[in-house]
């Protein structure tokens, strides 16, 4: 994989970034509209990728849209929504094979921007509406998406634990938003939507892939050109520092096994190597099969089922979520943060630190196993704000000490605790 990013801004708001890796035979193009987290425009705007991906006014249906693909060798065409922190990710993406795999030398690459521009800038319209049709089939797939969230109690409960946490910051709002705001999709709202989108989003492209960029960059410049977003998109705040107290919520809802959710303030690390510090602590603590939560916490003292710990970077918050007997939520609890101490500390042994950065070794390595997860990586570096390849930050990660480490767990103060567990009836 190549380490260079080549990056270029193509229009106000409009930025069109590419990576060669010339072991693949595909490229991947993903046109990634970003737009802030909000609880009002989460459902609506989470529909408009899926909306648009039916189809477009020259190919108003799935059949000759399939055709098209198949055109294009096969080419395939996904849609998905994000999350990074408060912003919201609008994905479309197409990913094809490279034009040296054509029969008759065609334009690949640039047929498959071109397919993306068509299906972005010019939809299905009946009127200033949405094909109704089309908004009616997402809206339910939509509803059912969140509902599914909702039956995965496991998933219900991190998000309710990170929602009761972030009450007030963008970080509390999930990427599809909730089912009340989704009932309210029309084919009107969906099209206000739309035009609110194409007029505020910041838009990032990206081409992976083997092949030359320039055909799809210079599409996606002429398609544009003059419909760029003109409002530029607000950094989001990261929320608190430091835990000014401790604050403790229960649901009850109709399960069999309690879902124990901790939410920990971070210290924000700002830098690349506090991040990186950071990460490294989670994964001792609780990030790997060997990590001191499942060995301590889960093995030896049986107190959870589960009980992985999560870093998120864009928020700077770090979570631990337990499946648990109702019975063992305080053992339990007590167990996590003695673990937290241990770290805070430093009574982590040699064997855990460098056990740790082999695991972080890895997943770095395997950034270039995939098209799309290089461009979830590179995604995630573009909206940071500071760009870094895997090898730049397996770098930083093999330069980090133990002390960096110990650093970065003092920052930690435990903020929120979460538990879902069965209606108070079905205890006797």
């Amino acid at each position: 994989m190549s380490n260079l990013l080549d990056r270029r801004q193509l229009g106000e708001n409009l930025w069109f970034s590419s990576i060669s890796d010339p072991k693949f035979k595909l490229n991947r193009i993903s046109v990634n509209l970003v737009v802030p987290l909000r609880e009002e425009t989460a459902a609506q705007y989470a529909a408009v990728p899926f909306i648009l991906r039916r189809g477009f006014r020259d190919c108003p249906d799935f059949t000759r849209l399939n055709a098209l693909l198949c055109d294009l060798y096969g080419a395939s065409l996904e849609a998905d929504v994000r999350k990074y922190g408060g912003w919201q990710i609008l994905n479309l993406s197409v990913q094809g094979i490279d034009d040296r795999f054509a029969l008759h030398g065609e334009d690949i690459s640039g047929r498959c921007a071109d397919l993306l521009c068509s299906i972005l800038l010019d939809p299905k319209w009946e009127g200033e509406n949405l094909n109704e049709q089309d908004v009616l089939l997402e809206k339910q797939n939509l509803i059912d998406a969140i509902e599914a969230d909702i039956n995965d109690k496991r998933s219900y409960a991190l998000s309710q634990g990170i929602a009761k946490m972030c009450a007030g910051e963008p970080n509390a709002v999930r990427k599809y938003g909730t089912v009340d705001e989704a009932e309210k999709i029309t084919p009107q709202s969906a099209g206000q939507a739309y035009r609110e989108i194409l007029d505020t989003a910041r838009v990032e492209v990206l081409f992976i892939g083997c092949g030359s960029p320039d055909s799809a960059r210079e599409l996606f410049a002429r398609r544009f050109a003059g419909r760029c977003p003109t409002k530029a998109l607000q950094p989001f705040s990261k929320g608190k520092a430091k835990a000014e107290e401790v604050r403790e919520y229960v649901e009850r809802m109709d399960v069999t096994q309690a879902k124990l959710v901790l939410g920990f303030r971070t210290g924000l690390p700002e830098t690349r190597e506090q991040q990186a510090a950071f990460q490294l602590m989670n994964a001792i603590l609780g990030g790997s099969p060997f990590s001191r939560l499942f060995v301590y916490v889960r093995e030896k003292q049986s107190l959870c089922y589960y009980c992985p710990s999560r870093y998120d970077k864009a928020s700077g918050i770090m979570t631990v979520d337990c499946g648990i007997e109702e019975q063992n939520k305080e053992a339990a609890q007590k167990g996590v943060l003695e673990q937290i101490k241990v770290m805070q500390e430093g009574g982590f042994t040699d064997e855990e630190f460098t056990s740790a950065k082999l695991s972080l070794r890895g997943a770095y390595l395997s950034v270039g196993d995939a098209l799309s997860s290089q461009e979830g990586y590179y995604l995630s570096q573009i909206l940071s704000g500071r760009l870094s390849t895997p090898e730049q930050d397996l770098e930083r990660l093999e330069q980090l000490t133990r002390e960096q480490v110990t650093e970065a767990a003092r920052g930690v103060t435990l903020d929120t605790v979460y538990l879902l567990t069965g209606a108070e009836e079905e205890k006797a």
